[in-house]
């Protein structure tokens, strides 16, 4: 059985489909990867895996259970986490405070053991706290744990909204266009650190456009273009692929 299985998987926005029919397994372990060019359906795909929308027809099973009709709160709860295009940190905070608020679903001391600081809560609490020192260490954060979120230079927010989701201990992390905006160095580290998160046990489903770090990084890639599926295989068949090669360059380049 897969970790994530989806089944025709669709999505209309009045009379618009934004997402038709959409099939997919990712295994355990893989870097699995969604591209097409805008307005293609990615974002619209993950926000419906994620419980941001809801589908008007399909299914998505992660762990054999249905996610469809879960809120996002249940579905971070079953073990799954994003990021968004746009940074979504808390700013007039600290990256750590940052850390800590990211790692809510893992908090199940109630009003009372927080007023009472019970052993309950203080053990939770001291659990949670180290690790977020964990991940600000994994992600190359550590340095900057008392600076506030919107201090750091753009590179480093992507990275802490990416520790965020990956401090909750996710069996699966979305990552939507993580790459937006890094240069060729902060690239070269964030290629590096979805390596280590794969590597540590979590499956990764990306969304990008930067086609040199989609080919050297997934496992897998699935292309969407007007919300419907027009390939999906290993990195080099995606990149001779006519039809997607038609789909960014359009017809009369790519003949």
């Amino acid at each position: 059985m897969a970790l994530l299985e989806v089944r025709n998987l669709t999505k209309y926005f009045g009379g618009l489909m934004a997402a038709g029919d959409v099939s997919f397994d990712i295994e355990e372990g893989q870097i699995f990867t969604i591209i097409g060019p805008n307005g293609a359906g990615k974002t619209t795909t993950f926000n419906m895996i994620a419980g941001l929308y809801g589908a008007t027809s399909g299914s998505v099973k992660f762990q054999g259970k249905e996610l469809l009709g879960m809120t996002a709160d249940q579905i971070a709860h079953e073990g799954i986490t994003r990021t968004f295009q746009i940074t979504s940190l808390f700013f007039g905070i600290s990256v750590y405070e940052n850390i800590l608020a990211g790692m809510h679903t893992k908090q199940t001391s109630g009003i009372l053991d927080t007023l009472f600081m019970t052993k309950k809560y203080r053990e939770e609490e001291a659990m949670i706290r180290k690790r977020a020192d964990e991940v600000l260490e994994f992600v190359g954060l550590a340095e900057n744990k008392d600076n506030e979120a919107d201090s750091l230079p753009y590179g480093k927010q992507r990275l802490l909204e990416i520790a965020i989701a990956y401090a909750s201990n996710p069996k699966l992390i979305l990552l939507d266009e993580p790459a937006a905006g890094l240069n060729p160095e902060e690239t070269k580290q964030l290629v590096d650190l979805i390596r280590r998160i794969r590597d540590s046990g979590v499956t990764v489903l990306l969304i990008e456009h930067n086609m040199g770090l989609v080919m050297n990084i997934s496992d897998e890639i699935m292309v969407l273009d007007h919300g419907v599926t027009i390939a999906q295989g290993l990195p080099h068949d995606i990149a001779n692929n006519p039809k997607v090669i038609e789909a960014y360059l359009g017809r009369g380049e790519a003949e």
